[in-house]
């Protein structure tokens, strides 16, 4: 007898003796006849023997109509490993989707994933529609976790004013600190997010909180060379000379990113030139590392130490000898600086110069007799 025209109970009975998934939509798409009679055991099928898994790719991708099959079947909305299908539909920006799952009772808090939360991925993302879903479901606004720390803080690191707005007005907390950006002021002051700074600072954001890899705000802002933000940081007290953070202070960081402008604002306020740690040692260390000669013009002039010793590069004219950067090298020798000064890394500028192949520092260093026989690294 052909296939075809065996009853739809030995169909169902052969389906049901395949394993693969793949095998049984192969088997259905034999024809149309088969396709209608097999689609709903598919579905059952991957309900019974695979946790539901459909439902989360089809959540994943927004196949609506899928959703709504696997979820008339009985497909579990709950944690599928570290996901679950709320979260990666938020995730998606998939609203029709969304809405199925919610109205499915799917757990509006479910943790997993690398936002944490459905609400902290869809806040992220900008989508305000489904931030306003979540929110009407209950979502707890102030929900840590995920890379982000919280709903506010993943709207203000990518300059969603509308959601953070959405957010600030359900009272979520302005001053969370938690993960690497510590609170959503440093997370905008980094992106440069000036609506959004100024959104936060309206609602009272600590300006001096600090913690996390940029330490604080003014960090953050003076890093990326964001004026604007700088001025409005300082404009409302923000502590000049704080040190925390991979820069320590925000002069390091405007001085490492050759931020001439916003060097000269924190100088204006009194910003300690001398200041030391973090990954350069001092400003002026920070500018010879990058060969940024007016910034190091700008330090010289405000008495920076030329000698200073710290960081990964020893003293300014090691970082400068290191990077190769002549013009700096002759400011820092016409000052006078120790061309013997030894660090436990490079040893001295000459021996800097020397391991990069920079033959003309190594020749002006000679010139102002530095040490051919120093020992070090």
């Amino acid at each position: 007898m052909p296939l075809l025209k065996l009853p739809n109970e030995l169909l169902h009975s052969i389906a049901e003796n395949l394993d693969l998934e793949r095998d049984i939509s192969s088997f259905g798409r034999t024809n149309r006849r088969l396709h209608h009679l097999l689609l709903d055991y598919l579905y059952e099928n991957n309900i019974k023997r695979h946790k539901s898994a459909a439902l989360l790719w089809a959540a994943q991708h927004g196949k609506h109509k899928t959703v709504k099959m696997m979820l008339n079947k009985g497909a579990s909305v709950k944690v599928h490993r570290d996901y679950n299908p709320l979260y990666v539909a938020s995730e998606g920006c998939h609203e029709e989707v969304v809405q199925m799952l919610l109205d499915s009772n799917a757990d509006v808090n479910a943790q997993g994933g690398e936002y944490g939360t459905a609400l902290q991925a869809a806040s992220h993302k900008g989508n305000e529609k489904v931030v306003q879903m979540l929110l009407d479901r209950n979502a707890h606004i102030n929900e840590q976790g995920g890379v982000y720390g919280s709903a506010l803080q993943a709207a203000s690191d990518r300059g969603h004013e509308k959601v953070v707005q959405m957010l600030l007005d359900r009272n979520a907390h302005v001053n969370t600190q938690d993960r690497g950006y510590d609170t959503a002021l440093t997370a905008a002051a980094l992106g440069g997010h000036e609506k959004v700074v100024q959104m936060l600072l309206d609602r009272n954001a600590d300006v001096n909180a600090q913690a996390g890899v940029y330490g604080t705000a003014l960090q953050a802002a003076s890093d990326g060379g964001y004026e604007k933000i700088v001025q409005m940081l300082l404009d409302r007290n923000a502590n000049v000379n704080t040190q925390d953070g991979g820069y320590d202070t925000a002069l390091q960081a405007a001085s490492s990113g050759g931020h001439e402008k916003v060097v000269q604002m924190l100088l204006d306020r009194d910003a300690d030139v001398n200041a030391q740690g973090g990954y350069y040692g001092t400003a002026l260390q920070a500018a010879c590392q990058r060969g940024y000669e007016k910034i190091v013009q700008m330090l010289l002039d405000r008495n920076a130490n030329i000698n200073a010793q710290g960081g990964y590069y020893g003293t300014p004219l090691q970082a400068a000898s290191h990077g190769g950067y002549e013009k700096v090298v002759q400011m820092l020798l016409d000052r006078n600086a120790n061309v013997n000064a030894q660090d436990e890394y490079y040893g001295t500028a000459l021996q800097a110069a020397s391991h990069r192949g920079h033959e003309n520092v190594v020749q002006m260093l000679l010139n102002r007799d530095a040490n051919v026989n120093a020992q070090g690294e």
